[in-house]
Parts: structure tokens; sequence; C-alpha cells
């Protein structure tokens, strides 16, 4: 199998995990907002964290990496944390001012599509610490969520919850920064050759 071959695979096991993680959206939003089944809910945001543990430990593992999968995983991720924050917001668990810096990023990052494409490229190279950034806030709106109730845990899940939403923010934005910085030195290379 040549390697473009395997780069347009689309049936392997990381993007069938993605596809599912996909297709969990719905039902955690409709399990949050409708019957209000927070237990549910939490439940599905853990598997979605798993499988997205999982379907790249596939992918680097059995070379199954492919150009959907590179697109659709981050995609899934976004989604969740779109949909929890989504969620979280109409429930108020989490403040209006979250939100809004969380979404000033994606903008700011969505803003220079135009601009890559206009010189050809199709999409930035995924950081390291956009990845961090994403892993910190799927764990922080699971514990932003338990800290809602009344019990035992929801003070410690409050201060980790806020410890990983802050955390992750900060580094949301900057890997935000340094997707700026690549932009920048994509188009210049662009305009020089």
């Amino acid at each position: 199998m040549s390697e473009t071959s395997a780069e347009d695979r689309i049936w392997t096991v990381p993007n069938l995990l993605s596809f599912l993680r996909l297709l969990g959206v719905p039902v955690f939003l409709w399990l949050v907002l409708v019957p209000q089944a927070d237990g549910w809910a939490i439940g599905v945001l853990a598997v979605a964290g798993f499988t997205d543990w999982l379907d790249g430990k596939i992918a680097r593992a059995f070379n199954q990496t492919s150009r959907l999968g590179r697109l659709i995983d981050p995609a899934a991720d976004k989604l969740y944390v779109f949909a929890t924050i989504f969620a979280l917001l109409l429930r108020e668990v989490i403040p209006w001012w979250l939100v809004v810096v969380i979404l000033g990023r994606e903008l700011l990052v969505a803003s220079f599509f135009p601009v890559l494409r206009k010189y050809g490229y199709k999409a930035l190279q995924v950081h390291f610490l956009g990845k961090a950034a994403m892993f910190n806030l799927m764990y922080a709106f699971p514990l932003l969520f338990l800290a809602s109730h009344s019990g035992w845990y929801a003070e410690i899940a409050r201060i980790a919850g806020w410890a990983f939403a802050l955390w992750g923010t900060g580094l949301y934005w900057w890997a935000g920064v340094l997707y700026v910085v690549q932009v920048r030195q994509l188009v210049t290379a662009a305009k020089k050759g």
C-alpha cells in the first residue's frame, strides 16, 4: 500500500472512534438540556475524552493516521468544547466571560484561514500547546459541571475545574498567538517564494 493511499484511508479504527465522538455531541447536549441527566452527560464526556486519547494512540501505534483523521479528530474536540460551554452557560454553571474569552480565541484563529487559502495553504500545523490546552479544557468542564451539584465532591471539583479552566484558557490563547506567528511566517515565505 502506497503512502498516498494510506493517507486517504477513511475506514480506520481511529476515524471510527472520532465519528462516534462526533455522534456523542448531540447526545451530550440533549442529556444536559432536556432531561438534565447530568450523570449520563458526564459519562458521555468521559467516554469522549477517553476515545480522543485512544484514537491518537491507535493511529500512531498501527500507522492508521489519515488526512480525514487529522480533520475530524480536532473537529470533534472543538465541538465538544463548544457544546459543553454552551450547555454550561445555559445551565448557569460557567460565567459568560469565560465563553467570550474562549470563543474570541477561536474567532482570532479562524480569521486567518482566508489569508492561508490565498497563499495556497489548507490548514495550520497543530501545536502540542493547542493539544495541551484542549486537554485542560476537556477536563475543566466536567469538573465544573460536577461543582454545580451538592455533595462532598462539589468543592474539590470546583477548585480543580477552575484550575483546569484557567490554565487551559491561558494555554489556548498562547497556542492562538503561536498560530498567528506561524501564519505570519508562512505568508512571508510565500511572498518571498
